[in-house]
């Protein structure tokens, strides 16, 4: 019962742990396969797994590209994303799409922490791989040129960004390489083609009627105007824009573009008028980022302030120190931020999962008790069972007996006489007695009309024995003399009756043993004896000489 059990407990939670592998790696292969189309419902579905309950390194793997893949399509801080590299080392040499997704996000992560030359390299390796397909390798490029773009490494950008335009088929996406490759040409100081782009994203624009994209391009060719010296034709622009009623958080910017084109021409007092006015069109603006402005704003003032003075202050350099200093400060406050309402959410998820948890281990608990509760009751039930099965096997011998004793009265068998003998002197009245259903009174008023002397009394094996050396010549005695010292009483009973021709079940009757017992019990003997296996233990005693 105990090892049944145990079985069942085994079982149980294999089965627990099985069922949590497949529903998770089922969660995991369907947040993967929509995580960039619909990265907020992948999340959702990923909430529901527990990470402490993945064991198996696959699931481990997957889960770690899943969870970054999120992070990165939702445009959120990767630096808490440490744990992609597990998929990166893992995917290396089974799955190669999945090894290329997780270098990607690796790089990435590596990017956010500021290892921005780890990053670069990393994806320079995946990128320089042949049988990466097209479909990934357009995210790799497309991350290079992000990363790339953020360490000023425009040179090599450039011939990145010509790549993924002879890769990426869609047409949206070739708009926006466009823009990137003006952007690279630009900060790499091929200020001529980036004005040549510029001026190709203008006319489609206006052919396609993009009103939006129409200012963004013609803004950014206001600063490749600048770039090449062409400060009047830039001031021009930014002319043309005020007039047309441009949006009010772009009039500061574009009031510090002429400023700066003033300076350039070395007009310093309009350079000056129009910083005013940039400051003041910039001033108490929630639409603007104060910061972003003082980036370019702070740097013009003190060249102003040279230029009039002829001298710079420690104050100066201190104020534009501090303007960069507290954007950097701002921007790590952000990505603190960021990851700590990361944890947050992770910590809340976790908490509603060890509430689960503790509900399904509840559960369990309860299932497993109700589970040993019926066994046990089974058990009981079948032991009763048995019992009563017993019993009535019993009641049938001994109905047996007493039927045959009624129908040979008039004979004088050595068996039959045996059998009144035993009737009247077993135990079996009292047995019977003892459980005084309606059947056994029936029987107990058959017993009685046998012989109306025995009122129940137990066996007396001496007077058992006795008749068995009358019925037999001395059988018992000389069974005795040779085997007593070895034989058990129960043992020499059964030989006795067996020697009587009472079957095994009348034996069991009589000696109030069960049959299973009576079997063991007869093997012992056939062991004590020297009896061959399949010779019968009394014709072998009758064919002994000392027997």
């Amino acid at each position: 019962m105990r090892q049944i059990l145990l079985i069942i407990i085994a079982f149980i939670f294999i089965s627990v742990s099985c069922s949590h592998s497949e529903r998770y790696r089922q969660i995991l292969l369907d947040s993967e396969r929509i995580v960039h189309t619909n990265p907020d419902s992948a999340l959702s579905l990923i909430n529901d797994i527990e990470p402490s309950n993945i064991k198996t390194d696959s699931l481990k793997a997957l889960y770690y590209l899943v969870k970054a893949a999120i992070h990165k399509e939702k445009e959120n801080s990767m630096a808490s994303d440490s744990l992609v590299r597990f998929s990166f080392e893992y995917y290396k040499n089974r799955d190669r799409n999945r090894f290329a997704q997780s270098a990607d996000l690796y790089a990435l992560h590596q990017f956010w922490v500021g290892e921005g030359r780890r990053s670069l390299e990393l994806l320079d390796s995946m990128i320089s791989l042949k049988d990466i397909p097209d479909s990934l390798m357009i995210g790799l490029l497309q991350s290079r040129i992000g990363v790339g773009g953020a360490g000023f490494d425009c040179v090599r950008n450039i011939g990145y960004i010509r790549l993924l335009q002879e890769l990426d088929n869609d047409s949206i996406n070739q708009l926006e390489y466009k823009y990137q490759l003006c952007e690279n040409y630009q900060f790499a100081g091929h200020q001529e083609e980036a004005l040549a782009m510029i001026e190709e994203l203008i006319n489609y624009a206006r052919t396609h009627h993009l009103e939006s994209e129409i200012f963004q391009y013609q803004y950014e060719k206001v600063g490749i105007l600048e770039e090449l010296g062409r400060y009047e034709e830039s001031n021009k622009l930014v002319d043309y824009f005020i007039e047309h009623d441009p949006p009010p958080s772009a009039i500061p910017f574009l009031r510090f573009w002429k400023a700066l084109n003033y300076f350039n021409i070395g007009n310093f007092a309009l350079a000056a008028q129009e910083l005013s006015v940039a400051d003041s069109c910039a001033e108490n603006r929630i639409d603007i980022d104060k910061n972003y402005y003082d980036s370019f704003a702070v740097p013009l003032r003190g060249f102003l302030e040279y230029r009039k003075n002829g001298n710079i202050h420690l104050t100066q350099l201190a104020k534009l120190n501090n303007t960069q200093h507290e954007q950097l400060n701002r921007m790590e406050s952000t990505r603190q931020e960021t990851e700590q309402n990361m944890l947050k959410q992770e910590n809340l998820a976790l908490n509603l999962k060890v509430q689960n948890e503790r509900k399904t281990a509840i559960i369990i608990i309860v299932g497993l008790a109700a589970i040993i509760i019926g066994l046990a009751a089974i058990w009981n039930i079948q032991k009763r069972k048995g019992k009563i099965v017993e019993a009535e096997e019993r009641a049938e011998t001994l109905q047996k007996m007493i039927d045959e004793m009624n129908s040979s009265l008039a004979t004088s068998k050595e068996k039959e006489v045996l059998r009144r003998a035993m009737l009247q002197q077993l135990g079996i009245i009292k047995m019977v007695a003892e459980t005084p259903t309606e059947q056994n009174r029936e029987i107990l008023r058959k017993i009685s009309l046998i012989d109306n002397d025995t009122k129940g009394a137990l066996v007396n094996w001496n007077n058992v024995y006795e008749i068995i050396d009358n019925l037999y010549s001395g059988f018992y005695s000389r069974l005795h003399k040779s085997y007593g010292e070895s034989l058990t009483d129960r043992e020499e009973q059964i030989i006795v009756l067996m020697m009587a021709g009472f079957s095994t079940k009348e034996i069991s009757v009589i000696t109030a043993q069960t049959t299973a017992t009576i079997y063991v019990r007869k093997t012992s003997i056939r062991k004590k004896l020297g009896a061959p296996e399949k010779e019968d233990i009394v014709t072998f005693l009758r064919n002994k000489t000392s027997i």
